[in-house]
């Protein structure tokens, strides 16, 4: 049996095979999502599931555009090729996901976050502040198998720092969505439709008041 490809083994695995020079900011440190997520998720599936697989490769996605520099380092795609978008919008590359950041292409703009104000790492920190203990992410259910993957998702986390100005609840928030990913034989990302409405997640943070930018 030939071996489990990187990409699909999880992020400890693309962590420990990659060079020091590939990150941001050093090593990511995925500690809170193994004490926090086996208690908090919804679904759980058994290791070798599609909606596993499925899981592993999107985690494995969402922590090298988080914080590997370069596009050509990721192991969860075919670089040259990918591409993404949100309900329908514009396209964007692997290379502007590395400028812009995941988080400026993901929600975009509207009363409640404005992403051409906010940097790569400027985004980073709006969203680490207001959730300081993570923001988790799970496979709710996988509604088709590859090469074209159609799966249901939920984000989470404690709204327990300051977001734009708008003090912490400690409630959790949550958001759902659907994404539609394109892949290789081997299990690589293509391309990768997302749905679902940020405005009703940034609401929560703000109680439905937009935000205001204010210039330094």
């Amino acid at each position: 049996m030939s071996e489990t490809p990187l990409w699909l083994q999880g992020r400890s695995a693309v962590v420990e095979a990659a060079d020091s020079s590939e990150w941001r900011d050093g090593l990511p440190d995925y500690d809170l999502s193994h004490e926090v997520m086996p208690q908090q998720r919804t679904h759980h599936f058994e290791p070798d599931s599609l909606e596993a697989v499925v899981e592993r490769i999107v985690q494995v996605f969402e922590m090298e555009v988080s914080h590997k520099k370069d596009p050509a380092t990721w192991t969860s795609m075919v670089t040259e090729r990918f591409r993404t978008n949100v309900n329908g919008g514009p396209w964007a590359t692997a290379a502007d996901i590395a400028e812009i950041g995941s988080y400026n292409i993901l929600i975009g703009d509207s009363v409640f976050y404005r992403s051409g104000q906010e940097t790569f790492d400027s985004s980073h920190r709006v969203f680490h502040k207001a959730f300081p203990g993570g923001f988790f992410w799970e496979v709710l259910e996988v509604l088709s198998p590859p090469p074209v993957v159609t799966f249901k998702w939920r984000h989470w986390g404690a709204f327990d720092g300051e977001y734009q100005g708008f003090p912490p609840n400690g409630q959790t928030v949550e958001m759902y969505g659907i994404s539609v990913a394109k892949l290789t034989d081997d299990l690589k990302l293509v391309e990768v439709e997302h749905y679902y409405d940020p405005n009703d997640f940034l609401g929560k943070l703000t109680g439905g008041c937009p935000v205001t930018h204010r210039e330094p």
